[in-house]
C-alpha cells in the first residue's frame, strides 16, 4: 500500500474530530446539506468542526446537487480545502466552481457499468471517486476499473479494516474512502479508524504513531 491516502468521510461530532486528529487520515470528509444521509450538517456545523480538525489533514465539503455558490462560499471562508460533487453535476457546474475559488475538486460516479467507467474517466475534475452508491457501504466489482485508468481516483463502497488492503492491491487507487467501514451502530468507531490508519501506516513503513 505504497503512498495510497485515506479519506474518512461522514465526520458528524466533535469526537470524531479528536479521533482523526490523534490517527491522522489524509482528508477528513462532511457531508453537507443532504438530509437524506443521517451523517449530513449543515454549513455551520462543519465549520465548528471544521476548526477542531488538525490543519494537516485537508478538509473535503460532499455535495450533492447543491447550489454552486454554497461550496465556492465555504472554500473561501477557510472551511473546506477541497469540493466533493455526489450528484448530477456536470462539467459546466465544475467549470462555474472553478471560477469562484480555487479548491480541488472531486467528481463522484456510482459504478455499475463499463458507461460509468467512460465518463469517470471522461471527468473534468482533478479527482474521481467511484462508488457503488451515495454511502450505501456496498462494494462495486473491483475489476470494472481498467490498469490504465487515466485520472487519479478514490476508490469507495464497503471499504474497511479487513479488506482495505486486498482493495487496494486490485486497484492501486490514488486514495481509499472509508465511511461505513468504520462506524458501529451509525457512527465513527475510534477503534475501526485507528486499525485502518495502523495498517496504512505498517505497509508504509511509518510505524504506529
Amino acid at each position: 500500500m505504497n503512498n495510497v491516502k485515506v479519506k474518512i468521510c461522514g465526520l458528524q461530532r466533535k469526537e470524531d474530530i479528536e479521533t482523526v486528529n490523534r490517527y491522522k487520515p489524509d482528508y477528513a470528509g462532511f457531508i453537507i446539506n443532504y438530509p437524506k444521509s443521517h451523517r449530513s450538517k449543515t454549513p455551520k456545523e462543519v465549520e465548528i468542526l471544521a476548526k477542531e480538525l488538525d490543519p494537516g489533514i485537508l478538509k473535503v465539503g460532499v455535495f450533492v446537487d447543491e447550489a454552486v455558490e454554497i461550496p465556492i462560499q465555504m472554500v473561501r471562508a477557510g472551511i473546506l480545502d477541497i469540493v466533493q460533487l455526489h450528484g448530477h453535476e456536470d462539467n459546466a457546474y465544475i467549470k462555474a466552481l472553478r471560477a469562484g475559488c480555487s479548491a480541488k475538486i472531486i467528481q463522484a460516479f456510482l459504478i455499475q457499468g463499463p458507461e460509468d467507467i467512460r465518463l469517470a474517466a471522461a471527468s473534468e475534475a482533478d479527482y474521481v471517486l467511484l462508488d457503488q452508491g451515495r454511502g450505501s457501504g456496498k462494494a462495486f466489482d473491483w475489476s470494472s476499473i481498467p490498469s490504465d485508468f487515466p485520472k487519479p481516483y478514490f476508490l469507495a463502497g464497503g471499504i474497511n479494516p479487513e479488506n482495505m488492503e486486498a482493495a487496494y492491491e486490485a486497484t492501486h487507487p490514488y486514495a481509499l474512502d472509508i465511511s461505513s467501514g468504520v462506524e458501529t451502530d451509525g457512527q465513527k468507531d475510534p477503534k475501526k479508524i485507528e486499525a485502518v490508519l495502523a495498517l496504512r501506516n505498517r505497509k508504509e513503513g511509518k510505524g504506529n504513531e
